[in-house]
């Protein structure tokens, strides 16, 4: 396939699932239980552009302006700004714990795809890092957006359930690019079929299955344990790629994911700071 503008990919991503997931809901719970009141919306239409939309797009203009290993290095960085956040705002108590488990993560992160440790036998030219200066500002924004993201989504699926706020999520994210990019914007590229069906596919399980799942799991952690557990990510890459694609998983990698898997374990323990100063918030399911 011609490529596809990380535009494209990010609009297509939440305008798809959106159109899936509506009428779904419709039938299933009507349209009384799926309102909010207006400053609930308007933090849900925050929260689909400030983080959903923006996140999404920067993190593609950044794999494409440098490579993947940069790109979510740089993206996963968002663990250290939820915690400085939450910590600043007086939500937690900083902990030799919680910092402790922010650096493994993205120390193993950098192991497990390369930037650390990596010889000239077990990296290729994706796994260096390209120092673009756009490249490097898109990741950024992108790990800033994605700490958005936990900290605010966090705070609205402790009041409702996770599908009353994905579908208001991918709405506004959705009509935002609408609005950046209009449809007759679209049809002038001329997409292929096969692009087409890759887009619907690949929203549906990066989007519609893969968002519900950490909205859920938003509900019952607080941001700093759930974007830690979400450093799996470039982990689980690794082992698919093990997997189905019989690439070669070196012993730095290997360390690295023990690293990452040491994170989760500790920032899920219970700590004393986090008695202290949490208050408990039951999720709605």
């Amino acid at each position: 396939m011609r490529p596809i503008d990380p535009l494209i990919l990010s609009q297509t991503r939440t305008t798809f699932s959106l159109l899936v997931l509506l009428p779904v809901l419709l039938v299933l719970r009507g349209w009384q239980r799926l309102k909010l009141p207006g400053r609930d919306l308007a933090q849900c239409l925050v929260l689909g552009v400030l983080g959903v939309a923006v996140s999404n797009y920067f993190y593609y203009v950044a794999i494409q302006k440098t490579n993947v290993a940069t790109a979510i290095i740089l993206q996963y960085t968002a663990p250290v700004w939820v915690l400085l956040y939450v910590v600043a705002r007086g939500r937690q108590k900083l902990s030799l714990q919680k910092v402790a488990a922010v650096g493994l993560a993205v120390t193993g992160i950098a192991l497990v795809i390369g930037i650390v440790g990596g010889t000239s036998t077990s990296q290729n030219a994706n796994n260096f890092l390209r120092l673009n200066p756009a490249g490097l500002l898109a990741a950024l924004l992108a790990s800033f957006s994605f700490a958005f993201y936990n900290i605010v989504g966090h705070g609205v699926l402790a009041r409702y359930d996770r599908w009353r706020v994905l579908l208001w999520t991918l709405t506004s994210a959705s009509a935002f690019w609408l609005f950046v990019n209009p449809p007759w914007r679209i049809a002038a590229v001329h997409y292929a079929a096969v692009q087409w069906a890759f887009l619907f596919v690949f929203s549906m399980i990066s989007v519609l299955g893969a968002f519900s799942l950490y909205f859920l799991g938003l509900q019952h952690l607080e941001p700093t344990r759930a974007i830690i557990a979400s450093c799996l990510e470039p982990v689980f890459s690794i082992l698919l790629a093990a997997a189905l694609l019989g690439e070669v998983m070196h012993s730095v990698q290997t360390v690295g994911i023990v690293l990452v898997l040491a994170a989760i374990v500790i920032v899920q323990l219970p700590s004393r700071a986090d008695a202290e100063a949490s208050v408990v918030v039951e999720p709605i399911e």
